[in-house]
């Protein structure tokens, strides 16, 4: 599966973070505005007409999302859906796939991400990312939560000290691990070093968070601590997140999408669809597409 080939790719990748882009930044951060998005009721990001191929294989097409500020959007549907191909699309990790190509557009405070002027270095360092499976680099704690800022600029030993603690504050771990910063980040149980992976990404101070799968190695009570993590800092920082946890969905998210598959009359592989996207309450309680109603009855995928 397309999936499974690419994630060891990116994984690699996500751990040499990209120089800023000066030209992206100064426009993100004045949020200009484009005539292609309307950015009513807190409106962030948006996808138009998104899709994506691998070579000659078009993996998922036409999708329509809204991502609004202070919300966590949750991304469901069965395996080889795109959602992970969708989620890479948001912060364009699908650049380092030689064979992807991504169609359509994805607006970012009315900045077209795959437009000329947008730099894909500072694109992933404002939209941030946390993969399926803990990825800490072989540093210490410390210097795992240091790397990101250490990259993108040149902090003084104390402004380092206070980013540190301020990411492991955020990322709900500070007190689990103030007293040991020098250990190995592998000395970290698996539930430990998922909190350290966020909190190295939100060292860098991202606008939007995306999380592809971040609780399936773990274990129940580690995932309600990250469930717990994202309730927290949703307002501060947007969450997108890929889940096949449909009762995660449920209890963490504000709004849903449901991605299914189909075959097209030429086509003989399925392709990666948009079926429903609304309120996380509408989609599991009355969803207006009977894909969606029997996906999450259990009748499908």
């Amino acid at each position: 599966m397309v999936d499974k080939m690419v994630n060891s790719t990116i994984s690699e990748v996500s751990s040499t973070l990209p120089k800023v882009g000066s030209v992206l930044r100064m426009n993100l951060a004045e949020g200009q505005s484009s005539s292609s998005a309307n950015f009513a009721n807190e409106m962030i990001m948006e996808s138009v007409g998104l899709q994506v191929h691998y070579g000659d294989f078009l993996a998922v097409r036409d999708v329509n999302l809204t991502i609004h500020k202070s919300e966590i959007t949750a991304l469901i549907g069965p395996s080889g859906c795109g959602k992970s191909t969708i989620i890479r699309c948001f912060n364009r990790m699908n650049d380092l796939i030689p064979s992807a190509k991504v169609g359509g557009n994805v607006f970012y405070k009315g900045i077209d991400l795959y437009g000329p002027e947008a730099n894909s270095g500072e694109v992933r360092r404002r939209i941030g990312m946390v993969f399926q499976k803990p990825n800490p680099f072989p540093k210490s704690i410390y210097e795992n939560v240091a790397f990101g800022p250490k990259v993108n600029g040149k902090p003084s030993k104390a402004e380092t000290d206070e980013i540190v603690e301020r990411s492991l504050k955020s990322a709900a771990l500070w007190e689990e691990v103030k007293d040991r910063l020098k250990q190995s980040a592998f000395s970290l149980s698996g539930g430990q070093q998922q909190r350290l992976c966020i909190a190295r990404a939100l060292a860098v101070e991202p606008d939007v968070l995306l999380m592809d799968e971040p609780c399936s190695a773990l274990d129940p009570i580690a995932t309600a601590r990250i469930e717990d993590l994202m309730a927290e800092i949703k307002t501060e920082y947007p969450i997108i997140i890929v889940t096949h946890n449909m009762q995660q969905a449920a209890r963490v998210s504000d709004r849903t999408a449901f991605f299914n598959t189909e075959i097209g009359a030429n086509a003989t592989r399925p392709t990666g669809v948009l079926v429903e996207y609304d309120t996380t309450r509408k989609i599991f309680s009355t969803p207006s597409d009977v894909r969606t109603e029997q996906y999450i009855s259990g009748k499908m995928g």
